[in-house]
């Protein structure tokens, strides 16, 4: 693979809020001209084998990922583990147990919201199912199925939040999600760091996670300024840190975000020589 081999490592499917199943990423990857390609799907690492082997039979460079939540200062930080065990039983209960947090966050939400009144009902959540090529999350797609909400961006700007006590759930730490990733043979790199997700700002995102074990951050991405990218590149730069880019792609779930984009080539990322060794 040649440093000129564009790359996007941090795409997701409908294993978690993504809409693509492999053969859909794949094709997309393709057609976007990629080299190299990371599954890093939230919690969940269900379609990262079956894309792996999509993605080597149509040549392809692939990276074993996932996007692990944690909480920290009130913050709450993804963290990208690449080069993982996929077998790994203590990653694998990590997984587990955030996704359990995530489906209680969504009931707890629609109890919420049946307490005020709005036509939903609890139970009948619970045994609600959709299609997963959606995208998005189950109760998103549970008010929108009901005509309460039109879509991802109508979600967190009116329901989410503040407005109706909705909020993010609490995470294991971070110190635990690396320790986690490392002992599955992987590599830990916080995404996003310079994105509006997290509020604070990229310097103070630096400050907080200064004395975790990190080993590098997402310095290109769909949500970063131009400048923002510039000070995790010299962070990682100073620090001896690893570099790594990704669209965040979910499909067409997420319309402002596109696989490939931002376009970066090989050469500007950084990864340990050991893992590129293995895809």
């Amino acid at each position: 693979m040649g440093t000129d081999d564009r790359v996007d490592l941090h795409i997701h499917t409908c294993a978690s809020d993504g809409m693509w199943g492999p053969e859909e990423l794949v094709a997309a990857a393709l057609d976007a001209g990629l080299g190299m390609v990371a599954v890093t799907d939230h919690d969940n690492i269900d379609n990262v084998a079956g894309t792996e082997r999509l993605a080597k039979a149509a040549g392809l460079r692939f990276l074993r990922g996932v996007e692990i939540c944690s909480t920290k200062q009130g913050i709450q930080f993804h963290i990208l583990g690449y080069g993982i065990d996929l077998d790994n039983k203590r990653l694998l209960e990590l997984l587990h147990y955030n996704e359990r947090i995530f489906l209680q966050k969504d009931v707890d939400g629609i109890g919420l919201l049946q307490k005020e009144g709005w036509p939903v009902d609890v139970e009948e959540f619970k045994k609600y199912t959709y299609d997963r090529h959606r995208g998005g999350f189950p109760a998103l797609n549970y008010l929108i199925d009901l005509g309460l909400c039109r879509d991802v961006g109508d979600f967190f700007t009116r329901i989410f939040g503040d407005a109706h006590h909705w909020e993010y759930p609490t995470f294991t730490s971070v110190s635990n999600v690396v320790d986690a990733i490392h002992g599955a043979g992987g590599i830990a790199i916080c995404a996003h760091a310079a994105s509006g997700f997290h509020g604070p700002g990229v310097h103070n995102n630096l400050r907080v996670l200064a004395d975790e074990k990190l080993d590098g951050f997402e310095c290109y991405h769909s949500g970063h300024s131009a400048e923002g990218t510039e000070i995790l590149l010299n962070h990682c730069r100073e620090h001896n840190l690893y570099i790594t880019a990704g669209s965040d792609c979910h499909g067409d779930f997420v319309r402002t975000r596109h696989i490939g984009v931002p376009k970066v080539t090989s050469g500007e990322i950084r990864l340990p020589e050991e893992l590129l060794l293995k895809i």
